[in-house]
């Protein structure tokens, strides 16, 4: 049938159907069909007048329908519960709805800058786009959603709708600042404390300390549990460690003047996690944990904390304490004796751009492997001139044939089960050969370093000890539990005893008891002093460009003192750092910075301090890292004038708040 017809012509054609019935009714009875035709003429009659009254009322209909629609959408245009603004090209306003006139309280006038309606929106960047972004102002969250109008001219206008969100911002702010905070405190140095302490003193110490954190968690609203002599957990809402932030845990402070009569002061390590979506309570403290493993990696007394999916660090004002006892050392080397003994290669390599410690330590580690019987590499960077001696010596020496290699050599080798050793570095991309890290799954990491965040993942042991002056130390102490049968040679020892002169500035920072036991028992093995004399001579060149910079170098009396190594010295990195040491040797400075440049794109950082300052929090500030006396940093696509004022200004505002922190100390005791 078909469509749109309308009801005048549905009429008409039952009208015909029923004529034709007549026409055909007439050939059998007359008198019927003419009272059927007068009818018929009524009835059309009839129905035409109902059709044309019918399209009349649904004409009006239509336009009452119509009139209305217009009135009620633009009724509800008017009173949505929301601004709707046109603007312009010139960010001028072409029209809005009454909506604006009761947030603002006065109708504003066409053509006004949108910015002087709302100062803070941020409306750069959006034209003929579309999008959504929120802003605030005076206290008030908005959310914007812009639009382009399409024209027929080139009016190019924008619809702006803003909605008011402040109270579903200021629920998710305060849902965010009620977010929980887990966390592990521990006393990181308990068993030195209480050594050779009575039973009451040891009560007395205890209870201050318990006093001081009691308050320092009601301080904070915190819910503070101990579960072990020297353990805690620590549960916080998030503004509560936000709290803490600002105050720079100064609770570390006020623990650190506490002392036994053995004058050892206490100090805490404490790891934090804030909760995270889909992560269990199991895994919220399996992550506390780590932070907590990674700050006493790090030498104690500091605080990590995850903020916004970021390690942050806070204290590490104190030096790491020297342990007493040998027993982690032995039960290291008993484990690398193991590891060694279930491999087929033995591969070992030290950071990128080695010095006298990163290669003395490789050499220690490779007589291990060597006393096994087990084939044995050295992995070399591809800029180590600053022991180009030593290497000389090693390859003159027929039990060093074939020690050393390169990058490629390493990984054109074959090996069923073979375990590489990383020393005097934990960070995978400071290592001589980061591709062959990432192909062998077997790694020993020994570093004195204190730890970073970004460590060595999945290795089979992680020997940090941030106490000790050198790796070489560390490893002359597993060479002396690894196996009684072990012999060094006159050249090894020598090796070894390098890298510790090295480290501790000729035995003038850093050292401890073990630091000389180690040292005692290099020379009974025929370290040569004088062998190590002849590897730190340097030319006359080099002596001139360590003149050029000290004689230029710029001293600030809060003691830091500053100097750029000249760009074309030899082996400028070993240099520079030797060039800070001398730095550091003159009165009244506590921390040298050296700049020197590696590239046209890459300058260097060589910082030292004489144990006051921790430079290397001040390093990592700059991608850097380090021991907290000994530290460095390299960063890229930077003015070297920039890049110095900004590390001074860095330096300086430590060093000023350090200052502080001890004199508020003072004057607290």
């Amino acid at each position: 049938m078909p469509n749109k017809l309308s009801t005048w012509i549905d009429i008409c054609v039952t009208l015909i159907v029923s004529l034709i019935l007549l026409v055909i009714l007439f050939q059998y009875n007359w008198y019927i069909f003419s009272g059927g035709i007068v009818l018929w003429i009524c009835l059309f009659f009839y129905l035409k007048e109902r059709s044309i009254e019918r399209r009349k009322n649904l004409k009006a209909y239509y336009e009452n329908v119509i009139k209305n629609v217009n009135e009620l959408s633009n009724y509800a245009l008017e009173q949505l519960p929301q601004v709707i603004m046109v603007i312009n090209k010139d960010l001028r306003l072409e029209w809005y709805n009454h909506e604006l006139e009761r947030w603002l309280k006065q109708p504003p006038e066409i053509g006004s800058f949108i910015t002087d309606i709302w100062p803070n929106i941020p409306i750069d960047n959006i034209w003929n786009r579309n999008g959504q972004y929120i802003f605030s102002q005076d206290n008030k969250f908005y959310m914007v959603i812009y639009r382009p109008v399409n024209t027929d001219d080139d009016s190019h206008l924008m619809t702006l709708y803003i909605y008011d969100i402040s109270e579903y911002e200021r629920f998710k702010l305060d849902t965010a600042m009620r977010t929980m905070v887990f966390g592990y405190i521990q006393i990181d140095n308990y068993d030195d404390v209480m050594q050779g302490l009575s039973e009451a003193q040891r009560t007395s110490i205890l209870f201050e300390v318990n006093s001081l954190l009691d308050k320092w968690s009601h301080s904070l609203g915190g819910l503070l549990r101990r579960i072990s002599d020297d353990m805690y957990v620590i549960i916080l809402e998030r503004h509560a460690l936000d709290l803490a932030v600002s105050e720079k845990f100064d609770i570390l402070d006020k623990v650190r003047n506490l002392h036994g009569d053995n004058k050892f002061p206490v100090t805490l390590s404490i790891g934090l996690i804030q909760s995270r979506p889909k992560t269990s309570m199991e895994e919220l403290g399996a992550l506390a944990q780590s932070h907590l493993d990674l700050v006493l990696g790090r030498g104690g007394d500091q605080v990590a904390v995850d903020l916004d999916g970021k390690v942050q660090f806070f204290g590490g004002k104190s030096k790491a304490v020297e342990k007493h006892t040998r027993v982690k050392a032995r039960v290291v080397a008993h484990a690398v004796f193991e590891r060694m003994e279930a491999a087929d290669v033995v591969f070992v390599m030290g950071h990128h751009n080695e010095d006298f410690d990163s290669l003395g330590s490789a050499i220690g580690v490779s007589r291990m492997a060597r006393q096994m019987g087990k084939p044995v590499y050295i992995i070399l960077s591809d800029m180590n001139e600053g022991i180009d001696k030593l290497i000389s010596l090693c390859k003159t020496d027929k039990d060093f044939e074939n020690l050393f290699i390169t990058q490629k050599e390493a990984l054109a080798m074959t090996a069923l089960n073979p375990v590489l050793f990383v020393v005097d570095t934990h960070i995978p991309h400071l290592v001589a050969s980061p591709d062959l890290l990432q192909s062998i799954n077997h790694v020993i990491v020994i570093d004195h370093h204190r730890r970073s965040e970004n460590v060595i993942k999945n290795a089979l042991l992680i020997y940090i000890e941030p106490y000790s002056s050198s790796t070489s130390e560390l490893v002359t102490e597993l060479l002396m539990y690894f196996n009684e049968n072990i012999k060094l040679s006159r050249l090894e020892a020598t090796a070894l005893y390098s890298g510790i002169v090295v480290d501790t500035k000729n035995f003038r920072v850093n050292t401890g008891v073990r630091t000389f036991d180690a040292v005692s028992h290099l020379r009974r093995c025929g370290a040569d002093p004088e062998v190590v004399h002849y590897l730190f001579r340097t030319d006359y060149e080099t002596n001139l460009a360590e003149c050029t910079a000290i004689a230029n170098s710029i001293f600030y009396p809060e003691g830091l003192v500053v100097a750029v190594c000249p760009d074309n010295a030899n082996s400028i990195q070993a240099i520079s750092g030797k060039i800070a040491d001398d730095l550091l040797g003159i009165e009244n400075v506590r921390v040298s910075i050296v700049f020197f440049r590696l590239k046209d794109n890459v300058i260097g950082v060589s910082a030292r301090s004489t144990g006051e300052i921790n430079v290397q929090v001040i390093m990592e500030q700059f991608g850097g890292g380090g021991h907290q006396n000994v530290a460095g940093s390299q960063v890229k696509n930077r003015p070297l004038k920039e890049l110095k004022q900004d590390v001074v200004n860095t330096t300086l505002s430590y060093m000023k708040e350090a200052d502080k922190n001890e004199s508020n100390n003072v004057a607290r005791s």
